[in-house]
């Protein structure tokens, strides 16, 4: 077997591919996109980042972007606009560095209608303002297609949008914290003069000036626990803001008291304080991966318009306006949107995401094409025989078991938090009889000081800063999970499920070794000529693996649908296709592909074409054997099981030829015997399981492109970190109960000179921040330290 190389001198000017010696770019769409950029002036683009550049290996079509001129579409896509300018957001997937930043910025030197440009880095959206007037929308989504960033626009752009930041949090958080800051400053004079030590007048004037600052607090910041506190009990569960609602309560009756009657300052401080470090870890978790949808349905993954042919003339349509009967023109690489009879064109068909299955599907003329699949064959035409809504990919995705609800247990800092309050309503209970049997005058300090303490914030932050902070840890690694409670779940897996095809192995991923005699640099020049006039995916395999052809003239092509090619390229007769189109003996090679090469008659050799397996994933599922029970579920035909059953042991569940409810079901007899199931994904016919199993996970090549509904998102060249990921998980755990011991401790401790009424509220409140912090800097310690040790 003699493998090929290619050699490669150098990279291209623009994105940084290889390229031969002698040329300076890689292809002409990169050539194009250098020479704009240094005719405007903008070739600083190359010296902020090494080869920043994305490649432009696909012409994109001249009315890709017709739909925009449409006004109704401008008008659900446009943020604002009036005479002057007009205000849209584009999520742009190619923004990756420092590079892309400063050129998008730079857009008006491109384009002058365009007024300014800003660039949201961590959600990869350009929001642009221009003048209507001088550009439009159209052109501007031209202009960036040009450089390298289109922009990715679905249907889903004008029916949601991505939930917006909490901004009453964070106004609660920033009134809490400008209040506690300045009633500590107004405080410290009565902190460190004493009793009778600063001037009785003005000593009254801060004390009403602390009553004032904290009424915001108290009726405007604390909501956010009001709440909560009041829907649990409507329900009969005392929830964890139950006792953070007491403490805030009494320490402000408490004060408000004290200052009207004269006898002291109250604990305005503390107040403010319980409020303020509440809502940052409250925050944190609210905030995090936000950006991120887990909940996407078919319309993201559609186009706005799709092309309607209408008395021989190409006419933009939005796809809810497309009806049964109208004829679709659909291009090359284009999504089919409805369910239709080919009409017209060659049809090839790949309906991985729907099926699994990773082989492409020859249509022939009035055969159905079903909504979902991908053209890879040429422009072809389909007439409509469902609408958009009632769509074979639609009907999948509006399964009942897609759209039920799947909460899972509670988290165990719930159950927690609820025998705690508990134990901390019992305890002021028993304190204040006791007190108020043998000493009145102690009652209110000590329960004070009591809910002060015993305030479940060290608990609280332990769980949120370390969720927060653990999701973080796994954000870096390209693992964006929902929410903390995926975490529990994830630590408590019994049995994992794989897909194959998009998950195991790649859906573009192929291993392509030659086997035959040595071929000379014309002959493989002249067999990467012939495949470049060919979509076939086979075709495009082959080519990717000769590299560049030195001549593209060919004389004589012809392709014969499923079966091969030939041409004659330099005088040089060249055929490549199956055993039976070029005479060949039949070499069958399980869950591989075989292209034959004939070359002046003579048979050369042939092509073996591997799906391959991602980096690491046999030492994955070594490693996962030995803990968790592995299933394979796949849409693809068995001939790769032998290998399958060599990685994953001899305990192993595989089933091949698995449909969407196929899926769905096996996932539903493994909960039926106990297990707690983690489904990893990557297509719709996965997205029952996924959603049916305790923690399901959507594998995809890049986090900003479709992924069906879960609760995690992991980017494909991680998946082999997998069982790191579940051990942090479990880490994540043992740290908040380590935490919680912690804070136990501390409070128990408070406890005892509070119940005795020897510890004053405003001792309590000086304790409460130093316990929170001393907790954040433990658990975000041992996070950093888990991480750094397991994911290294």
């Amino acid at each position: 077997m003699i493998k090929q190389a290619r050699e490669v001198s150098h990279q291209c000017t623009h994105c940084g591919e290889p390229c031969p010696p002698e040329e300076q770019f890689c292809c002409q769409g990169c050539q194009a996109v250098y020479e704009l950029l240094n005719e405007n002036g903008l070739c600083r683009y190359y010296e902020i980042n090494e080869k920043p550049g994305v490649a432009q290996r696909q012409a994109v079509r001249k009315d890709k972007f017709a739909f925009l001129d449409n006004e109704r579409t401008q008008q659900q896509l446009l943020r604002y606009r009036d005479e002057k300018q007009a205000h849209v957001t584009f999520h742009i997937p190619h923004i990756h560095c420092s590079s892309c930043l400063w050129l998008l910025e730079n857009l008006h030197r491109l384009d002058p209608g365009v007024q300014r440009t800003e660039v949201n880095f961590a959600e990869k959206e350009a929001r642009i303002i221009y003048d209507p007037s001088q550009t439009s929308l159209r052109k501007i989504a031209e202009t960036l297609t040009s450089i390298g960033y289109e922009p990715y626009i679905s249907l889903q752009d004008l029916r949601a949008r991505k939930p917006a930041p909490n901004r009453k949090l964070i106004y609660q958080l920033g009134v809490a914290g400008f209040c506690f800051s300045n009633i500590m400053l107004l405080s410290f004079p009565e902190y460190f003069s004493g009793e009778g030590h600063m001037e009785g007048q003005m000593t009254v004037v801060f004390r009403y000036l602390n009553l004032l600052l904290s009424l915001p607090v108290f009726f405007y910041s604390a909501q956010a626990f009001y709440m909560p506190a009041w829907k649990g009990l409507k329900h009969g569960f005392l929830n964890i803001d139950l006792p953070i609602v007491l403490a805030i309560v009494t320490t402000f009756t408490r004060s408000v008291v004290d200052v009207l009657s004269g006898t002291g300052g109250g604990y305005f401080d503390s107040m403010t304080g319980i409020v303020m470090f509440m809502l940052i870890g409250r925050l944190l978790q609210d905030k995090t991966y936000r950006g991120l949808s887990f909940d996407r349905d078919y319309t993201a993954y559609f186009p706005i318009a799709v092309t309607v042919m209408k008395n021989g003339e190409e006419a933009p349509t939005q796809l809810p306006d497309v009806r049964t009967g109208d004829t679709l023109l659909i291009h090359n690489q284009e999504l089919i949107p409805a369910d239709g009879l080919l009409v017209k064109g060659s049809a090839l068909i790949d309906y991985s995401f729907v099926t699994g299955e990773s082989v492409p599907v020859r249509k022939q003329m009035g055969e159905i094409i079903y909504a979902g699949g991908r053209q890879l064959d040429g422009n072809m035409e389909i007439l409509t025989i469902r609408e958009v809504a009632q769509s074979y990919l639609t009907s999948l995705w509006n399964r009942e078991e897609l759209r039920k609800d799947n909460p899972g247990k509670p988290s165990f800092i719930h159950l927690l938090g609820q025998y705690f309050t508990w134990v901390v309503l019992l305890i002021a209970a028993v304190t204040a009889i006791y007190w108020g049997v043998y000493d009145s005058a102690k009652i209110w300090p000590a329960v004070t000081a009591i809910l002060i303490i015993a305030c479940p914030c060290a608990l609280l932050l332990a769980a949120s800063f370390t969720n927060g902070h653990m999701l973080r840890i796994l954000s870096r690694h390209k693992l964006y999970l929902r929410n903390a409670q995926a975490i529990e779940r994830m630590a408590g897996l019994t049995h994992i499920v794989f897909d194959k095809t998009g998950t195991l192995t790649g859906k573009s991923s192929t291993t392509v070794t030659w086997h035959g005699r040595e071929l000379t640099h014309a002959e493989v020049s002249a067999i990467a000529a012939l495949t470049a006039h060919s979509q076939h995916p086979a075709s495009r395999q082959v080519r990717e693996f000769a590299g560049k052809p030195l001549v593209h003239t060919i004389d004589r092509f012809s392709e014969q649908t499923g079966q091969g090619l030939q041409g004659w390229v330099h005088q040089m007769h060249v055929q490549l296709g199956s055993a039976a189109y070029t005479g060949a003996r039949d070499t069958e090679t399980p869950g591989a592909s075989v292209v034959h090469v004939n070359i002046n008659g003579d048979h050369a050799g042939y092509y073996l074409l591997q799906h391959a397996y991602r980096q690491g994933i046999p030492e994955m599922l070594g490693d996962l054997q030995r803990h968790f029970g592995l299933t394979l579920l796949s849409g693809d035909q068995p001939g790769e099981a032998e290998n399958l059953r060599r990685m994953m042991g001899p305990d192993a569940t595989l089933l091949f030829r698995q449909q969407a409810h196929d899926k769905l079901d096996r996932i539903v007899q493994l909960q039926e015997k106990g297990e707690k199931v983690l489904m990893i994904g990557d297509g719709l016919n996965d997205a029952g399981a996924l959603r049916q199993s305790d923690c399901g996970i959507s594998l995809t090549e890049d986090s900003n492109n479709f992924t069906p509904a879960s609760d995690g998102i992991l980017e494909a060249s991680q998946l082999h970190r997998l069982p790191a990921f579940i051990r942090m998980s479990k880490i994540n755990k043992r740290i908040i109960l380590i935490a919680f011991v912690y804070s136990i401790a501390y409070n128990l401790t408070g406890l005892f000179f509070a119940v005795q009424g020897i510890l004053s509220p405003l001792t309590a409140a000086i304790l409460m921040p130093s316990s929170s912090i001393s907790i954040i800097l433990l658990t975000w310690g041992m996070s950093e330290y888990a991480g750094r040790k397991l994911l290294r």
